[in-house]
């Protein structure tokens, strides 16, 4: 569904075409960069560290304050894991396995 700013007369059928098709590439544009960033050990190792940051990989619970702020990082965190499964989910795979053999685990 097309962003309601892309569309000024949600009656003209044309402006919501153009809209849809603007959003969709968008869409496009989004996963290609993900998929080029993910192409390369550099850009796996980036994107591991970054959802390691936000926390996605350990639990919430804190203090009566900080599980707000972490599960806010966490959130961050499951877009990104979101967003890289739902462009090249094999690529998540091979980060998960380059992750292990770097950190001997």
């Amino acid at each position: 569904m097309p962003t309601p700013s892309l569309v000024k007369n949600a009656a003209d059928v044309e402006q919501v075409n153009t809209a849809a098709q603007k959003s969709e590439s968008r869409q496009d544009r989004d996963a290609n960069d993900v998929r080029e960033v993910m192409n390369s050990v550099r850009g796996r190792r980036f994107i591991w560290n970054k959802l390691a940051f936000c926390g996605l990989y350990k639990t919430s619970y804190a203090g009566e304050h900080e599980i707000f702020y972490n599960e806010g990082m966490r959130n961050i965190g499951l877009k990104i894991l979101a967003d890289v499964s739902e462009a090249c989910p094999e690529a998540y795979l091979l980060m998960q396995k380059e992750n292990r053999e770097e950190n001997n685990v």
